[in-house]
């Protein structure tokens, strides 16, 4: 499977300005089956959601759906949702034949006052997609690997994220932790740019099972990063190294 992630710069609280830049850097690169955004990519991470969050129906998922079925591919990326007069930070995976499935952010993050505006999501999902399992999670959901955990369930984990500078080794690392106790890829797009809070530099990347990056983008950069995810070279590691196998029983 082959996927695309995109590393943007991401102008404050204007879909319309956003997924112009994205459209420009998707036309620009070649088929693939994932392209994976970072979080709120149409908005930049609000954590005063009145005003700037988009209804459920937005003009963005639209888009998004738009954008797969003209280029046969999932789209994957989190928004600034509001529904029921609640705001979620909603992770959407868009199939090409229309089919989203989504998952709201479950980890608010409180040292940034996400938790005083959104309600958190509850449930664990994973997206089956061409052959692999996914599981979808949200920035600030890497630092808590029990959510994570792979319990024989999925194949890779995507990570978008609005992950700023001063903690960006912290990012790097723990992306690499995940991949290699969950034995299986991970795929993480981070935004670059500032917002009126933060200031962004990236280290967007695929990483196989063993903790290697097959791509990354540049530090500081608008950029791409692209790779191909081997499905059999993943089930002849599992089988030779049964890490899974050995895992502690737990529930959640």
């Amino acid at each position: 499977m082959k996927v695309i992630v995109l590393q943007t710069d991401i102008c404050w609280a204007n879909p319309k300005t956003n997924i112009q830049r994205l459209e420009a850097m998707i036309d620009r690169h070649g088929d693939a089956d994932l392209i994976v955004l970072p979080e709120m990519f149409s908005t930049g991470f609000c954590t005063l959601p009145e005003g700037v969050a988009e209804p459920a129906d937005s003009e963005t998922l639209h888009w998004m759906k738009r954008k797969a079925a003209e280029r046969d591919c999932a789209i994957a990326g989190s928004l600034a949702i509001e529904e029921n007069n609640r705001y979620y930070n909603r992770f959407y995976f868009v199939q090409p034949d229309g089919k989203v499935q989504w998952y709201d952010k479950k980890h608010l993050f409180t040292y940034g006052g996400e938790q005083m505006h959104y309600t958190p999501g509850t449930e664990r999902v994973i997206v089956n997609f061409r052959g692999m399992r996914f599981l979808l999670q949200v920035c600030y959901d890497l630092r808590f690997p029990v959510w994570s955990r792979n319990r024989k369930d999925y194949d890779a984990a995507i990570y978008v994220a609005s992950w700023p500078t001063p903690r960006v080794d912290a990012w790097k690392a723990l992306l690499r932790a995940r991949a290699i106790e969950n034995q299986c890829f991970v795929i993480a797009a981070n935004r670059v740019g500032e917002d009126p809070n933060c200031q962004y530099s990236g280290g967007s990347a695929i990483i196989d099972p063993y903790g290697r990056t097959l791509a990354a983008c540049e530090d500081g950069q608008v950029c791409a990063a692209e790779a191909v995810m081997d499905m059999d070279e993943l089930v002849a590691f599992r089988k030779k190294f049964p890490v899974l196998e050995d895992a502690d029983p737990y529930t959640l």
